[in-house]
């Protein structure tokens, strides 16, 4: 029962809901208890032959009026407990979209988007299970039993009530068993679910890589085998969730045996009537649900306990980046200086970056080039504070990036990461994403200086087009140029392009650049690229190997040095030639 102790700061939050839920259960049970003793009257009248025609219909007015008024209590309580219950499920859910939005890329890194799915839909369902038909089956269970138990034994016998209780305790002592074997299972039986769940995640998102490479029937195979896993772990719940019925049943049927042996015994020796004697055995049948509703309130219990502690340790994580105290709210501006001493990954020994010294002043353009795996995106990952850097600093103007409020950092940001990412909704909504309130015009714009404009209207349905699940339905190129017009449209004091022009042609990446050049003088650009035609004409550029700057400076002087920049360049040159048949030459 330590999920109700978890769960207490709800109930006080909505204490005058349950305690009017709970007040109502009371006395549905209360009303429950007149029928029995209207027909153990009417039984004995019949049996007096006192019964008359009049005395019959009041009888029956008043078992008439018991049904309507028990009709009406259920209807209330339902409305404030499970009501309740509803409201709870909403604040835990918003409470952990809440919180999966502010943690780092770490906690994503260690964690797989099937297991937060399942987190945030069948854990919440069994919380609000407990909160709802958890609080009532406990209310329900003690309050009807004890109050049937009281009548059995003030209004008919307690001696026949004590016999009828014997088998009681074992009852209890194997629901216990049962609820303790059920947590067990449940917690294995939900951690295979959040794995089926996250392999269905996946296949829907790399649908098109399982195509391209034939893999649908492997795909196929390997998904039953985890769904024959998850079937197999349920059907472990559902085994020990069955016997609660028949072991219950069981002991009902024991009790009724030991009530109707001793019962007719009482009859014969005239200590109790026959409508005594009914009364009582109505009263056993209403003791059913009770002990029915306890075994299931294990269950509930164990399902909601399990799940409430995977959620609980979900949000008892912590942000590993978050504002600094004292974190001022402005806008940071001006001349940018990266000063690294060392950065590393937690998951990872090496440094990712080492020895940064880097001075832009505002409104310059910075380019940043290397292999794969030199350090490009994590430089530029470290500007937008997804993750910290304890030896050393950034600064943007006079202000350290750490001593600024994260929000404010990233609204002077727009970043066009180099994994695009669009969502499933019309084009308009998704350039217009980080600007609620964007005009059409302003759409229009932002798409024309992203040159994709034209592209868009095209389309027979133009920005309103709905472009699925993550643009599956544009292109590479499509996909980036929409990005970096969503970018575009924030207007930002520090634009950030990592890698994002990759798909995209290079006359029309040239369209863009020099778009860039003209629409954001005055303010500060940076581009990480792996085709050097992105980045010539930066004011500055940086050479990244292991993570250091190995070369720096302008383009003509990177030329000079005869570097790694030099050759990359007269290769990247090359390779246009060739794929134009060799210019002029061919």
């Amino acid at each position: 029962m330590r999920v109700f102790i978890d769960l207490l700061w709800y109930f006080k939050l909505k204490k005058k809901n349950y305690a009017l839920g709970v007040m109502v259960l009371i006395l549905v049970a209360l009303v429950n208890l007149v029928p029995p003793y209207l027909i153990r009257v009417l039984i004995d009248e019949i049996g007096k032959g006192i019964l008359t025609g009049a005395r019959l219909l009041g009888l029956i007015a008043l078992l008439l009026g018991v049904g309507v008024s028990s009709y009406i209590l259920r209807y209330a309580w339902r409305m404030q407990i499970f009501g309740s219950a509803v409201d709870l499920a909403k604040l835990l859910r918003n409470r952990l979209y809440e919180h999966f939005t502010r943690l780092s890329p770490q906690f994503y890194h260690g964690h797989r988007t099937g297991d937060l799915m399942a987190h945030a839909t069948n854990d919440i369902q069994a919380i609000e299970m407990t909160a709802g038909e958890g609080v009532l089956t406990l209310v329900d269970s003690i309050t009807t039993g004890g109050l049937v138990v009281a009548a059995m034994a003030i209004f008919v016998s307690w001696k026949l009530t004590l016999i009828a209780l014997l088998p009681m305790p074992f009852m209890a002592w194997i629901t216990s068993y049962y609820g303790t074997l059920l947590n067990k299972r449940f917690h294995t039986a939900q951690e295979a679910f959040s794995e089926l769940n996250d392999r269905v995640q996946e296949n829907i998102s790399g649908v098109r890589v399982i195509k391209a490479f034939g893999q649908e029937d492997t795909e196929i195979e390997s998904f039953r085998k985890l769904s024959d896993a998850v079937v197999e772990k349920n059907v472990a719940v559902a085994k020990v969730d069955s016997l609660f019925d028949p072991t219950i049943q069981l002991i009902v049927g024991i009790s009724f045996f030991l009530s109707l042996a001793f019962g007719s015994i009482y009859v014969v020796e005239r200590k109790l009537s026959i409508g005594q004697l009914t009364q009582f055995t109505i009263y056993l049948g209403q003791m059913i649900w009770p002990m029915l509703a306890f075994g299931w309130l294990f269950n509930i219990v164990e399902r909601g306990r399990a799940s409430y502690d995977r959620v609980e340790s979900l949000l008892a994580m912590q942000t590993q980046v978050s504002d600094t105290p004292g974190a001022i709210d402005i806008i940071p501006k001006g001349r940018l200086l990266i000063n690294i001493n060392s950065f590393s990954y937690a998951e990872k020994p090496n440094p990712a970056l080492k020895d940064i010294r880097i001075e832009i002043d505002e409104g310059q353009t910075l380019g940043i080039v290397g292999k794969t795996g030199s350090g490009k995106t994590t430089l530029l990952r470290l500007l937008l504070r997804d993750f910290d850097c304890t030896d050393g600093d950034v600064s943007i103007g006079d202000n350290s990036i750490y001593a600024v409020k994260l929000a404010c950092l990233r609204r002077s940001i727009g970043y066009v990461p180099q994994d695009t990412f669009l969502f499933s909704t019309t084009i308009a909504e998704n350039i217009s994403f980080g600007r609620h309130g964007a005009t059409l015009e302003d759409i229009h714009r932002a798409a024309d200086l992203a040159a994709i404009h034209e592209d868009i209207c095209k389309f027979t349905e133009g920005y309103n087009t709905l472009i699925g699940d993550r643009g599956v339905t544009l292109s590479g190129g499509q996909k980036q140029r929409v990005s970096i017009a969503r970018a575009l449209l924030l207007q930002p004091e520090l634009l950030i392009l990592d890698d994002c022009l990759s798909a995209i042609d290079a006359k029309t990446e040239q369209q863009i650049l020099n778009t860039l050049r003209t629409e954001r003088e005055g303010k500060t650009t940076l581009i990480s690229a792996h085709r050097l035609s992105a980045i010539e004409h930066a004011d500055l550029i940086i050479v990244l190997d292991n993570g250091q700057i190995v070369e720096r400076g302008t383009h003509a002087q990177l030329l000079e040095l005869d570097g790694w920049y030099s050759s990359m360049y007269r290769r990247q040159q090359l390779e246009s030639l060739l794929e134009q048949g060799g210019g002029e030459n061919s």
